[in-house]
């Protein structure tokens, strides 16, 4: 396991690497505001040890990545989708199998756009189409106004986890036990919580980015393109969906209509699944990306 900086677009992106580097690669493109730790070690050497390269890292303007204000100088999606790419250029990887989750599945849309010769296969999960709303249909979940698209609203749950968010805390095991509390909102009840193991990574996170304040910077970036959602339908890069059944923020059937508008996407369903990574679905995550990985090598 190695640590490297890359540059990419004036910005200095923290990156670390598990496995060996003659292996196929694998990056983990994670969601918005979290840190790479967001990726439970477990998870990335389940994956490792199944003979792949894989790499994590740090967005623009998280944990040890650099960044600015996005007020002063605009910053958006397309712009962190080119990050990750940046990251291949990095390790000199020419073509990965990508792995995305929350903010991360609509950036590897946008890398099968804008980069597809860069991704083997991806596989994208706890997030949505790039022609769904999210940030609006957040404050429609708010105000309890009806969804603009026909597709499920966030959850009450994902609410109370937005509350959790805000509240302010002294001290670092206030801080943690906060930090929990939200993750096992996210990831319900259906799947066992690993309270512990959730606690060790966020412990991580914080001594990872040195900071006890969790990062907003991804709030105010600029929204992604919806209006080049139409081109998914030209997407040929291997792709599998990912739809954890329990995920309070892009619920069933947000999964088959992400599916839908990949004519080569396929779905695949990990119940009782939450917007959390737990122990408990290590395995059957795991095991859904190396079968669509090995499929497409």
């Amino acid at each position: 396991m190695a640590e490297r900086i890359v540059t990419s677009q004036e910005v200095e992106l923290w990156s670390e690497d598990f496995g060996d580097p003659a292996d196929p690669a694998l990056l983990l493109v994670t969601g918005g505001n979290l840190t790479a730790m967001s990726w439970p070690v477990e998870f990335a050497e389940r994956l490792a040890a199944d003979g792949l390269h894989v790499i994590r890292y740090d967005h623009w303007g998280v944990g040890r990545s650099t960044g600015w204000d996005p007020a002063e100088r605009p910053y958006g999606y397309l712009q962190l989708a080119a990050d990750a790419v940046a990251v291949l250029d990095g390790w000199d990887v020419e073509r990965a199998h990508f792995v995305g989750m929350s903010m991360g599945a609509v950036l590897c849309q946008l890398v099968a756009l804008d980069h597809p010769q860069r991704m083997l296969s991806m596989s994208i999960m706890l997030g949505g189409a790039l022609d769904v709303d999210f940030p609006g249909n957040i404050r429609r979940a708010v105000a309890g106004e009806p969804s603009a698209d026909g597709l499920p609203l966030p959850q009450e749950r994902f609410l109370k986890a937005l509350a959790v968010m805000n509240e302010e805390v002294d001290g670092l095991e206030a801080e943690l036990d906060r930090r929990v509390r939200r993750w096992k909102l996210f990831s319900g009840d259906e799947v066992p919580f690993d309270e512990a193991g959730f606690r060790r990574w966020e412990r991580e996170a914080i001594d990872h980015s040195g900071s006890l304040t969790e990062p907003q910077v991804h709030y105010a970036v600029q929204p992604p393109p919806r209006e080049r959602a139409p081109e998914l339908r030209d997407v040929r890069v291997p792709t599998q969906v990912i739809q954890a059944t329990e995920d309070p923020i892009a619920p069933p059937p947000h999964g088959r209509h992400l599916a839908d508008l990949i004519p080569v996407a396929h779905l695949v369903e990990i119940k009782g699944m939450g917007h959390a990574l737990p122990s408990s679905v290590h395995r059957p995550l795991a095991e859904a990306v190396l079968h669509h990985v090995h499929r497409h090598r």
